[in-house]
């Protein structure tokens, strides 16, 4: 069980890394939404069949006719979160979706205390505040976010909220057929709206490695990792992209970050690898 909960800590470290790459694409693919969502989700949907088919068979794909209530509740939230996620970025500041992103600890610790009885602890609770104290001083004061970018930021967050509650609360629903049904479904739905004006060679390239790199890899990782950890250290964990984004901004874009962003990421990743630190420590209560 130990070794179980520190694979899954391993796991979501891989998710988060590769869902930080999220501003970097946004950023470096000079296409609309609608058309980023469509060929992002294509491809990622295209990995996470091969990732089905890789780690079940053909047992995976039969995974599809038992979701039950919970899977399609799944596959609902994740396509949602993922029109959201992208419709955020284009909308309004990366800075802006960070510390949105941010509040995902205080939502999961409470939504996983009140549905599932599983108390966040006092130490997720003060490490959960610390990430959203440096993720406010990352943003600062500045103007820089749109009232509408800000609401989709908001859901997509709530969204991410029960993706973390049903992985942990029904364990033995398919969730990663249901995520990769969210990758078809979603992405199917900007068909009307999407353009296939500037959509050459590179920005296809970027495309593709938005949707395999971000998202088959980065879900992949997040759906088998938050089976062995707690809602509020499955957040704290995905927490530490709000430091790690302006860093892959920096090293391609050459965007030096300002103090406030260095003090703020160093205070989310105090908090994050802190409470990895003390769980580690722990001993682990018995999965129900």
């Amino acid at each position: 069980m130990v070794d179980a909960h520190r694979q899954g800590i391993l796991m979501l470290l891989g998710a988060t890394l590769a869902w930080s790459t999220s501003g970097l694409f946004a950023r470096a693919i000079p296409l609309d939404t609608p058309t980023v969502i469509l060929w992002r989700g294509l491809a990622g949907a295209a990995g996470l069949f091969v990732t089905l088919w890789w780690l079940k068979g053909a047992e995976g794909f039969r995974d599809f006719t038992r979701l039950g209530a919970a899977g399609w509740a799944y596959s609902l939230l994740s396509g949602l979160g993922m029109l959201l996620f992208v419709g955020s970025l284009k909308a309004t500041s990366i800075a802006h979706v960070a510390i949105i992103y941010a509040t995902l600890p205080f939502i999961a610790a409470f939504l996983g205390w009140w549905l599932l009885k599983e108390p966040p602890g006092r130490v997720g609770i003060l490490a959960a505040g610390l990430a959203l104290i440096g993720a406010a001083v990352m943003v600062g004061l500045g103007g820089d976010g749109t009232l509408i970018g800000d609401l989709m930021a908001f859901g997509m967050v709530l969204a991410m909220a029960g993706l973390i509650l049903i992985g942990r609360g029904s364990p033995d629903t398919p969730t990663l057929a249901a995520g990769t049904l969210s990758a078809v479904w979603a992405p199917l739905a900007m068909i009307p709206f999407a353009s296939l004006a500037d959509l050459d060679a590179p920005n296809l390239l970027l495309l593709a490695g938005f949707g395999l790199i971000n998202s088959t890899l980065g879900f992949a990782l997040f759906v088998l990792g938050s089976r062995h950890t707690t809602p509020v250290e499955t957040a704290l964990i995905g927490a530490l992209e709000t430091a790690l984004t302006p860093v892959w901004v920096w090293l391609v874009f050459h965007e030096t970050p300002t103090t406030p962003t260095l003090i703020g990421g160093a205070m989310v990743m105090a908090a994050s690898v802190g409470h990895i630190l003390w769980t580690a420590r722990q001993p682990l209560a018995p999965q129900r």
